[in-house]
């Protein structure tokens, strides 16, 4: 069968939340392995006890830290479609939300045995995983952290009442859930799916106590999908809502740290959960300012008006922090968990025609857009070959240098063989249509860079593109098939995940309308397999399918960076957590 011949075009089943370069909404993350190798020493967490499970290392109590971040927390509740697992709202929440899995720099599942004795699979058909909490375990307010909070997770975040409006259903869409005691929850699979461990990411367990408490209602787990509807809307308005902004008494804390009253709407400040039943923290306090421009946050640091800052991959900020070296500042950068692609609308008549497809492919040079973009960050960055996976990961195989090949008058050739005609203006057309589109993008200026790149490139082809910058973002543009063709950057922290998603027939980001049966069967075997090797293989096949549809074309993987003063140890930032995943470890002198 021919990649045209297997390209069909369909509805989208809907849309949850975009992974945009553009929105500053983010996917799921993290992987039960290590991504792209086993990473600098510092990746892993100091507590890791190698047998999969976490316990914080006891550290000396040290001073305050004073860390910048990009923009401003919002939401406690960061799984609302609202709040869409935002960055700033994690690296915020990192400390204060205990989550079931400790996700270390290397993107390996740690059990938190902080707070769990166990969570495993304990049937594969059906599919069983049981969760055992500690029972000592409680919210800074000194209620307990229990089923209860792990039953509002499932109930919320499963999708089976119109009431809540999560971000994803994706896992728990397919869950039974009980608590079989105070301390004991399970989830029973509908249908297979070994990527479990990530359905509570993102700090998902909130405490059930407090929307009792607000709300008036007795029990939350005397709630089921079915239940009254009143009652319903009632616990879905206050979980989609209440827990935005910041208020003490209704946001306690369930880690190391907990909120002082001193937050306000720029600064969160965090000390330590004095009610935690884990090794303290380290730092006396965390001190969290948003900080929007990269530069004031560099010179902060040199000023040491912070101890860390992650400002945004920008290569002359990077050149910054590099010379602050002498002043003892250590800059640090990796490859993140996201790639950049530019993504097909197939319902627009132009981008049906697989010839347009690989013309546009042929046309951009990607080794000059790494060289302006990337490479001053990190300066082994290369261009992508992959939708499934990032340069160092095992399975990684270059299928698209063949595809992009940066050559205008190849681009050329290929239109003309397919009867496009070169008009007096250098522009192309066939059959009264002319060879012009947009690229929609945010506008800011490494993506204006990007885009006036290709349209210089792609012009040499023959091809009028605009471009379409949207400050702001373009997510509901591209939501609602508002676009030609999409600057995009989704996350491949989690492989199948972000596979399925954005390239299932029915995958809940399927903005692109794209379908192929093919596909469809190899990403369900890639869900539902628990042996490595045959996942391995379905996304493996996925991904080449994927590279002969030229649905969308890799561009390259988003380098990340951060920086720290030399008097505090174990700063490493989690590509999708941010620093602050392992604060509680950091030794401060």
């Amino acid at each position: 069968m021919t990649a045209k011949s297997r390209l069909l075009i369909s509805l989208p089943a809907g849309f949850a939340c975009l992974v945009l370069a553009v929105t500053g909404c983010v996917a799921a993350s993290g992987t039960d392995r290590p991504e792209g190798g086993s990473g600098p020493t510092n990746a892993r967490a100091r507590g890791d006890n190698g047998d999969g499970s976490y316990r914080a290392p006891r550290v000396p109590p040290g001073p305050a830290v004073f860390v910048a971040h990009g923009a401003p927390f919002f939401a406690y509740n960061n799984t609302t479609v609202q709040a869409g697992n935002n960055p700033d709202n994690d690296v915020v929440l990192n400390q204060v939300l205990a989550d079931p899995f400790i996700v270390d720099g290397n993107g390996r599942f740690l059990l938190n045995s902080e707070v769990l004795a166990s969570a495993e699979l304990t049937s594969k058909d059906p599919q069983v995983v049981t969760y055992k909490i500690k029972p000592d375990v409680k919210w800074s307010d000194g209620q307990p952290w229990n089923c209860q909070d792990f039953y509002l997770a499932w109930l919320a975040g499963s999708g089976a009442t119109p009431y809540f409006m999560p971000a994803t259903t994706r896992g728990l869409d397919r869950v039974n859930a009980e608590c079989r005691d105070k301390n004991t929850f399970v989830e029973t699979y509908r249908s297979p799916y070994a990527d479990w461990r990530r359905n509570y990411l993102h700090h998902a367990i909130l405490p059930a106590h407090v929307l009792e408490r607000e709300t008036g209602i007795a029990d939350i787990t005397a709630l089921s999908p079915t239940s009254a509807p009143a009652v319903l809307k009632k616990a879905g308005d206050f979980w989609n809502s209440s827990w935005a902004g910041f208020d003490a008494k209704t946001m306690p804390g369930s880690g190391p740290y907990q909120f002082d009253g001193s937050t306000t709407a720029t600064q969160s400040v965090l000390i330590r959960n004095q009610g935690w039943a884990g090794s303290p923290g380290g730092p006396a306090m965390i001190v969290l300012s948003s900080v929007a421009d990269g530069t004031a946050a560099v010179q902060g640091l040199a000023n040491r008006q912070f101890t860390v800052v992650q400002p945004p991959a920008d290569p002359l900020l990077a050149d910054r922090l590099r010379a602050l070296s002498g002043r003892g500042v250590i800059f640090e950068a990796r490859g993140g968990p996201t790639a950049e692609h530019l993504d097909f609308n197939l319902l627009r008549p132009l981008f049906r025609d697989p010839v347009i497809r690989t013309a546009f492919a042929q046309c951009i040079d990607r080794n000059k857009l790494v060289d302006e973009l990337a490479r001053g960050i990190r300066p082994e960055t290369q261009p992508l070959g992959s939708l499934a996976f990032l340069p160092n990961d095992a399975k990684y195989e270059d299928l698209y240098s063949d595809k992009m090949i940066a050559d205008a008058q190849k681009a050329q050739v290929t239109l003309e063989r397919a009867g496009w005609i070169l008009g007096p203006d250098g522009v192309y057309s066939k059959a009264g249509q002319r060879l012009s589109f947009a690229i929609s993008h945010d506008g800011s200026p490494a993506h204006s860079r990007e885009v006036e790149l290709i349209r210089t490139q792609c012009r040499q082809a023959g091809m009028e593109i605009a471009d379409g910058a949207t400050p702001g973002g373009v997510g509901d543009d591209v939501t609602h098939g508002r676009f030609d063709v999409a600057l995009t950057t989704s996350s491949r922290a989690s492989r199948v995940w972000s596979l399925a998603g954005h390239y299932a027939t029915n995958g809940e980001f399927n903005y692109q309308h794209y379908s192929n049966p093919e596909v469809d069967v190899a990403l369900d075997v890639a869900e539902t397999e628990y042996a490595e090797p045959t996942q391995m293989d379905a996304l493996m096949k996925a991904d080449r399918l994927l590279a002969d549809d030229l649905v969308s074309l890799p561009l390259f993987q988003v380098p990340i960076m951060w920086a720290y003063t030399n008097n505090i140890d174990s700063v490493y930032r989690q590509a999708s957590y941010g620093v602050t995943w392992n604060a509680n470890e950091w030794t401060v002198r």
